[in-house]
């Protein structure tokens, strides 16, 4: 989400002032930080950063600094305090007002923040985006009301708020037209989507079906998700829409029913395993991954325990999992919590050995495979090849020349390495 609200902003400053991106701060008359505060490490970062920029500022008063996203959401007068060289300060859902900001900035000599909500406004206000590549994200809601007992995201992002199904397919098809084949739908709940159509609600099945119907689609993607909105109507896509991508990205946090009572997830161990069982009978080499938060307050071994067995039975092919962190404001930043950071530690290490060991093999079976592969760039390691991305979101590398970039083809896997793939390019799809 926040790439997306990056690539959002990059699109209105192109618009309104005429900017460009640049990778030299020096050289940049605008610096903005678009911020994320699911962890504590990565607030911290804010400031870290607004710290480095501050000479330039010194040695350019004109250089507007500004700071975006869910840390300006939460921390805006806390931000203005530890750090009175920023200009503005704006939120998830007002990064359209920016050069209004910047405007009031310039002409007033004064602070300028807005942070505000005004549900789907945002999205009325942004120019056509400009892509190249193969692949785009697009926003179809925004905001969360599960009010998880550790996350801030409600209070950063606000209520679920959808868009009309008609604005998400005028995006689509603006994007088909630039050459994209690959659709991600994003949205804090994504499947919680409940976007107005002639005058009744429908759902994320509904949508999918429709993006798969149009020309020029050829795969879509949609994350992240909440199993209590895994509905029939969602799970039966996986048997019936071939262009629905081979990869669900559903986050458990944990496999302690305990846990997850007290996180106010909404749902069972059990209940999530069901999930997975009905998606498997549709789509039995499907990719399944997850998030996992470990060391929650008052977690036991026999919590933990029941989070390994979770992997055990599920067979995740990769996790993003983190330590728990407190965030000002939750629920859970109040609840009692004894075990110390080597316990978590040594038990986050357990998991990411066990996730890992599960992606190899999973990787292992692939070897000798055909994939139809979406060229997404150069490769990372490698500028004499290309990164692709599989159905079921593997990332291969191969070598093949600059004019496959943004298109589909074809690869036979050769080989694993770390978190990544190793191919040789057939032809174009």
């Amino acid at each position: 989400m926040n790439e997306y609200d990056s690539d959002k902003i990059a699109d209105v400053l192109r618009a309104s002032e005429g900017m460009t991106l640049t990778d030299k701060p020096e050289n940049a008359d605008i610096i903005l930080f678009n911020t994320c505060s699911i962890r504590e490490k990565a607030e911290e970062k804010v400031f870290s950063d607004l710290g480095r920029v501050r000479p330039l500022k010194l040695a350019k008063p004109d250089l507007i600094i500004g700071v975006g996203g869910c840390v300006a959401s939460q921390e805006g007068v806390t931000i203005f305090r530890r750090a009175p060289y920023v200009d503005v300060i704006f939120g998830p859902q007002t990064l359209h007002r920016l050069p209004e900001l910047i405007a009031a900035r310039r002409a007033s000599g004064r602070m300028q923040m807005d942070i505000s909500f005004p549900e789907i406004e945002k999205f009325d206000s942004l120019p056509a985006p400009q892509v190249s590549g193969g692949s785009a994200f697009v926003s179809i809601m925004e905001g969360c009301s599960k009010f998880c007992t550790f996350c801030v995201v409600p209070y950063t992002r606000g209520d679920e708020i959808s868009r009309p199904l008609d604005d998400v397919l005028r995006d689509i098809r603006g994007l088909v037209a630039q050459g994209v084949g690959e659709i991600t739908l994003l949205g804090q709940n994504v499947n919680a989507y409940a976007g107005e159509h002639d005058g009744e609600a429908v759902d994320l099945a509904y949508l999918i079906r429709t993006i798969a119907a149009l020309d020029g689609v050829q795969r879509v993607r949609y994350m992240t998700s909440h199993p209590r909105e895994m509905t029939p109507r969602l799970i039966e896509l996986y048997a019936d829409t071939p262009k629905l991508a081979n990869h669900l990205h559903l986050p458990v946090q944990s496999g302690s029913d305990r846990v997850l009572a007290a996180m106010q997830r909404g749902y069972t161990a059990l209940e999530y395993k069901s999930i997975i069982r009905k998606i498997r009978a549709l789509r039995p080499d499907i990719s399944i991954t997850s998030d996992f938060i470990v060391g929650f307050p008052g977690e036991t071994e026999s919590d933990f325990g029941a989070t390994m067995q979770m992997i055990e039975d599920v067979q995740f092919d990769m996790s993003f999992s983190f330590l728990y962190s407190p965030r000002p404001g939750t629920p859970a930043a109040e609840m009692a919590d004894e075990v110390s950071y080597e316990t978590k530690m040594e038990r986050l290490q357990r998991l990411k050995t066990s996730i890992d060991e599960l992606e190899n093999a999973y990787s292992e079976k692939m070897v000798g495979t055909l994939q139809r592969v979406v060229v997404e760039g150069i490769s990372k390691k490698d500028p004499r090849e290309l990164a692709g991305r599989t159905d079921n979101n593997r990332v291969v590398n191969f070598v093949g020349s600059a004019d496959l970039l943004g298109r589909f083809v074809e690869v036979t896997i050769t080989a694993v390495s770390m978190h990544t793939l190793r191919g040789e390019l057939v032809r174009a799809a």
